[in-house]
């Protein structure tokens, strides 16, 4: 049975044509009717007593288009009957979801007349006003606690959508500034929260309503295009059905045909993105063939009549039947060709699938056939994964930034998906633009906390690089592997950016006790007494943020101990000598002087005390390990700094610092860990990495800091940032790379 360009017969047309708040009594008709239509197993009684109940207690309230105030939550209930039908416990809350906000009546009040259910939802409704109204909607709080009145009961949000679609229709009666910050709240929430839910009619009208208030120039431009050209479009639209009709028909397919609506914020994005007039967007044209059958093979059956019929264009091709998006939309979509040239859109679903495309998550809720008015959940695996992804992006919340988390909602609300499947095969949906690193974390978070590297279709790439559709995406980790500031600018699923910061805030909390108690000790060693003010205080002259930044320094080796001390020394003694007078120029050969009292790790040649204290640091341009002929270079607040020989930087400014040089040897006593880099060049073959990391631990169980890989063509060029021991170490572990197969330069990095 064909019924082109139909639509399902309507109901209650009087309501559409009738004036709200005239006469209660009309007003409780069409309610009761339409109840009856969409809800056949509606309790009429509890929707009627709290229909009194709205007006009774709005009976002072006046809209701000003078009607009264009860025909607002009527038609919200009208709404959540019609256009998002779910039972009639909502459709009560509906009618009651601004009594306790705007009225004298208390929550107590709701429990006691319609039971705990209904008062539930309307706190939840209730809550959510309060939010909006004290709050800007940039706040993370909104989105949060948005999230949390979700998880208690999904209702509340459906009866919110509702709320906020009638507030949209009825706009024109606003201010200019109430009606642009409404507008802009809907397109940042609600528009992508319905999209989320799958309600598609509700988040396209949503789109239309904000875009006419926040661009109305636009808008009526566009609108005056389409409504000329749309006797033109129709008449193609029905030319273009008419032998897929017939096709059907023969194939005895109970079937409905109609053009699809493209909505006006839709094709405005478009013409923006694509930078495009109306008359050269290809997919202005579109139709939708909806199946009444329960089997999802006569979807592919109907996409094979009509690709006989016309062209198909090959990368149009959309399987989301086999694979639901991640709201549970599934349908069939293609582009095909026409006789006359045009490319037309074609979406092919069964009445299930398109019942709820345009309800979404509604779709889920029945009643349960032994009673009238309680409902339940259907099972499904789509509601369930909808649960958990909202408690996880509650959960993980954590106290971030409020700009971070509202940029990861965004992300995780508006962006397109892509499929991407495991070694084994298994699906996983993430957003557009993701990166192994979120994939890694996807999977599991000690897996992305470990992740050194990856292998996209058994090719290595590096951790920034941009997952695609379809992509069989391998993680590659190592036990030694630890994250670093630079992996919060790679991801951006907020799963990823969360576990990121949370271990690297872990990591900073040890090293802060390590630093503090290695300082403490040293303290104590020289008999130094600094109470935490005054600690304080000389830690933030020497640039530090705080105490904390300080103890995390030393904690890390980014500054020794024996350098704090010393600094912290130097600032003492300047402040208990303020009043003295001026001491005479401190030259080199008392620094010298000094410095052989005070050297450890390294000594000075000459110096018959190998253990004499000396106040130096490693230069990180060359990172000079234990092993390494090294040179000093006597710097201003960094005592000496050591380098190697052979540094760039000393071949450089030999001349120029030449008279603050002095020849250093390392203390064979000298015990600890020193980074080194290593640059590694080679075949890029599947398995290469995993080698080069085996090689590396199994030497004396190397601590691996970083691997960044970048490959091109068949070759690849790597970085192993490790901590030795000493030359000797080093030099183990260049010979183990060397034997690996494909390997082609092992060298020391300098950078």
């Amino acid at each position: 049975m064909a019924r082109t360009n139909g639509q399902r017969p309507a109901t209650g047309s009087e309501a559409h044509d009738h004036v709200f708040g005239v006469d209660q009594n009309v007003d409780l008709d069409i309610l009761l009717r339409e109840a009856s239509s969409y809800l056949p197993k509606a309790n009429i009684d509890l929707i009627t007593r709290a229909f009194h109940f709205c007006v009774d207690a709005h009976k002072k309230d006046v809209r701000a288009s003078g009607e009264p105030y009860y025909t607002h939550p009527l038609q919200v209930a009208l709404i959540v009957c019609k256009e998002i039908p779910l039972d009639d416990v909502s459709v009560v809350a509906a009618l009651l979801h601004d009594v306790v906000e705007d009225t004298e009546y208390s929550l107590k009040d709701i429990q006691e007349e319609f039971g705990s259910e209904v008062a539930e939802i309307v706190d939840g409704a209730t809550k959510i006003t309060d939010i909006f109204k004290s709050r800007e909607i940039t706040q993370a709080e909104t989105y949060r606690k948005l999230l949390l009145s979700m998880v208690s009961d999904v209702r509340v949000i459906l009866i919110k959508f509702a709320d906020r679609l009638h507030n949209m229709r009825t706009i024109d009666v606003l201010s200019t500034e109430r009606q642009e910050r409404l507008a802009r709240e809907t397109m940042e929430i609600y528009a992508p929260f319905a999209h989320r839910f799958g309600l598609g009619n509700i988040k396209w009208e949503l789109e239309d309503l904000s875009f006419k208030t926040l661009n109305r120039q636009a808008y009526d431009e566009l609108k005056r295009e389409l409504n000329t050209s749309r006797e033109d479009r129709e008449a193609f639209i029905r030319k273009f059905s008419a032998p897929i009709e017939a096709k059907l028909t023969e194939h005895n397919i109970r079937f409905e045909v109609n053009g699809r609506p493209k909505h006006l914020y839709s094709i405005y994005k478009k013409m923006v993105t694509q930078g495009k007039r109306l008359d050269e967007l290809y997919d202005l044209f579109a139709i939708r063939i909806i199946l009444d059958t329960n089997d999802n093979n006569d979807c592919f059956l109907a996409y094979g009549i009509v690709s006989e019929i016309y062209t198909p264009v090959p990368e149009r091709f959309k399987n989301y039947i086999s694979i639901p998006k991640k709201n549970g939309y599934q349908s069939l979509h293609t582009t095909v060709i026409s006789a006359d040239g045009k490319r037309v859109e074609v979406q092919i679903r069964t009445r299930a699938m398109h019942d709820f495309a345009e309800r979404g998550v509604a779709a889920h809720f029945r009643y349960k056939e032994q009673t009238g008015a309680s409902a339940t959940w259907i099972d499904s695996t789509d509601l369930e994964e909808w649960a958990n992804w909202v408690r996880d992006v509650f959960e993980n919340a954590g106290e971030q930034a409020h700009e971070q988390l509202m940029e990861s909602f965004k992300l995780n609300l508006y962006q397109d998906e892509i499929y991407i499947f495991t070694p084994k095969g298994e699906l996983r949906i993430l957003p557009k633009g993701a990166t192994p690193l979120d994939f890694a974390f996807e999977i599991h978070s000690q897996v992305g906390a470990r992740c050194i590297g990856a292998k996209v279709n058994g090719k290595i790439v590096p951790l920034d690089h941009k997952l695609n559709t379809g992509d069989q995406v391998e993680i590659l980790t190592s036990r030694n592997q630890t994250p670093n500031r630079d992996w919060e600018r790679i991801v951006i699923t907020h799963k990823a950016k969360n576990h990121i910061r949370r271990i690297l805030n872990e990591e900073r909390r040890a090293r802060v006790v390590e630093g503090r108690e290695a300082w403490e000790k040293r303290a104590k060693k020289l008999d130094l007494h600094v109470n935490d003010d005054d600690l304080e205080r000389i830690v933030t002259s020497l640039k530090y943020d705080s105490r904390s930044d300080f103890f995390a320094a030393i904690g890390s080796g980014t500054l020794t101990v024996e350098t704090a001390s010393t600094m912290v020394l130097e600032k003492l003694s300047r402040t208990s000598a303020a009043e003295l007078p001026p001491p005479t120029p401190y030259t080199f050969t008392e620094f010298q002087d000094s410095a052989r009292d005070r050297s450890e790790g390294v000594y000075i040649v000459g110096d018959n005390i190998p253990s004499a204290k000396i106040m130096f640091s490693y230069a990180r341009c060359c990172n000079p390990v234990p092993g390494d002929d090294v040179v000093g270079i006597v710097t201003i607040g960094s005592g000496i700094k050591v380098h190697r020989t052979s540094c760039h930087n000393v071949e450089e400014l030999k001349e120029k610092v030449k008279a603050r040089m002095v020849e250093l040897k390392w203390n064979r006593q000298r015990k600890g860990e020193f980074m080194a880099g290593i640059k590694v060049t080679g075949d890029d073959r599947p398995g290469m990495l995993n080698e080069i990391t085996s090689a590396v631990i199994s030497v004396d169980n190397t601590n691996i800091r970083g691997v960044n890989i970048d490959a091109y063509d068949s070759l690849f060029e790597g970085l192993i940032t490790i901590y030795v021991t000493d030359v000797d170490h080093l030099s183990r572990i260049f010979d183990k790379l060397r034997k690996i197969k494909g390997i082609k330069t092992v060298e020391r990095f300098e950078g």
